[in-house]
């Protein structure tokens, strides 16, 4: 098992379209095969600064989501709300 954690910087003023448009996102991705669960943070200290944290069943069920052509698509929504590139770190649990 595996856990991706995605974190964006929202560019001031959009937080609230982000926000929408993330929501659609992260119910599309608990769809996927392989994902466990997924949800929508935002940083208490910095409200623009914005997280995704999903959990999937292996990493190859993560690559299969993050080459989706659904991927693809909300990607294209999102990144003109974007300051800098998102950064993607894939996390697993320590033996």
């Amino acid at each position: 098992m595996i856990r991706v954690l995605i974190e964006r910087i929202v560019a001031t003023g959009l937080e609230h379209y982000y926000d929408c448009t993330i929501k659609r996102t992260v119910s599309s991705v608990i769809q996927a095969p392989g994902c466990i669960s997924g949800e929508s943070l935002v940083d208490s200290d910095n409200p623009s600064r914005r997280y995704v944290m999903s959990k999937w069943d292996t990493k190859q069920d993560w690559e299969n989501w993050f080459h989706s052509d659904l991927r693809r698509q909300v990607i294209s929504e999102i990144t003109p709300m974007l300051e800098s590139r998102e950064k993607i770190t894939m996390l697993e649990l320590t033996r």
